[in-house]
């Protein structure tokens, strides 16, 4: 991930970043460049505890990203998690971009919006899931 820091320490993207980025993460790459540009990466600070949380938009919803280690998209479970076929989700590589880059929404909550805004990603994924089940049984 040396390229992420040098990123960080320019603020820019050469183009041998770009080539070492797409040799690592492929159409990954690709992806998370377009959710930075179309400005679908944001990060919350809840004060005064200063929690953090980033939320990436993807193609059906939003996605959790909580540091540089966990998203709640099925990518980063099978094939970060179980599969160990990749190192990273392309939520997770756009989020770290974005910092990377200073190109995201940054929003300030108070720490009482913190629950409700976790609530609501869980009524998504619960309702995205029943959804899934019910097209399986379908099938």
């Amino acid at each position: 991930m040396e390229t992420i820091e040098q990123i960080y320490d320019k603020k820019c993207i050469t183009g041998e970043n770009l080539e070492s980025l797409a040799s690592t993460f492929g159409e990954r790459l690709w992806k998370s460049l377009r959710a930075i540009t179309e400005k679908r990466v944001a990060k919350y600070v809840f004060k005064p505890s200063n929690k953090q949380i980033w939320i990436v938009s993807g193609k059906n919803r939003d996605y959790l990203v909580i540091s540089d280690f966990y998203c709640s998209c099925d990518d980063f479970y099978l094939n970060v998690v179980i599969r160990k076929k990749n190192k990273l989700c392309y939520h997770i590589l756009a989020k770290r971009l974005a910092e990377a880059l200073d190109l995201y929404n940054s929003y300030n909550l108070s720490d009482d919006k913190y629950e409700k805004l976790m609530q609501k990603l869980k009524t998504i994924e619960v309702r995205i899931s029943k959804k899934k089940k019910n097209m399986e049984i379908k099938n």
